[in-house]
């Protein structure tokens, strides 16, 4: 099966979409009409994309293959991990104030923050956009967020 097709992803891409042109108030991939050929689209979109849910400790359920092979993972363990895990101990609490900071103006699109893939690998991002993610209800489901900058680190 295609992975943009599993793990409710068709419903979580329309989310994801609708959720960024209603807060910036622009397309985040261009629309075809086709959720499927969206949820394609956005899967395969050559920039990270990437959201978590809205548990107390918030766990990543969703990640394009752009951010699956940058953090080096499958999509079973993306989805199993908690999104504070992107981040090295000492930059969590920059990553946490940043989330707040999104949650209380909807998005942010000017962060810039070191992160850490599953072998330890880290990375700087630059000009990220993170949003808040809501159903059609107006429900919180979430926030997300994509970047098409980032730089390797050395260790340490």
């Amino acid at each position: 099966m295609s992975p943009w097709l599993e793990n409710n992803w068709l419903t979580h891409t329309q989310i994801l979409l609708d959720s960024y042109h209603a807060l910036l108030g622009e397309q985040l991939i261009e629309r075809s009409g086709n959720l499927e050929e969206d949820a394609k689209r956005l899967f395969d979109a050559p920039f990270v994309v990437v959201s978590h849910g809205t548990e107390s400790d918030p766990i990543l359920n969703y990640g394009n293959q752009t951010a699956l092979a940058l953090w080096e993972m499958t999509i079973e363990q993306f989805v199993q991990t908690p999104s504070r895990m992107t981040a090295e101990p000492v930059h969590r609490d920059e990553r946490a104030r940043l989330l707040e900071r999104t949650s209380k103006q909807g998005f942010v699109d000017d962060y810039r923050g070191i992160r850490v893939t599953s072998t330890g690998q880290r990375f700087l991002i630059e000009r990220a956009t993170v949003w808040n993610l809501s159903d059609a209800s107006g429900t919180r489901v979430g926030q997300a967020a994509t970047f098409s900058e980032w730089v390797p680190l050395t260790k340490g």
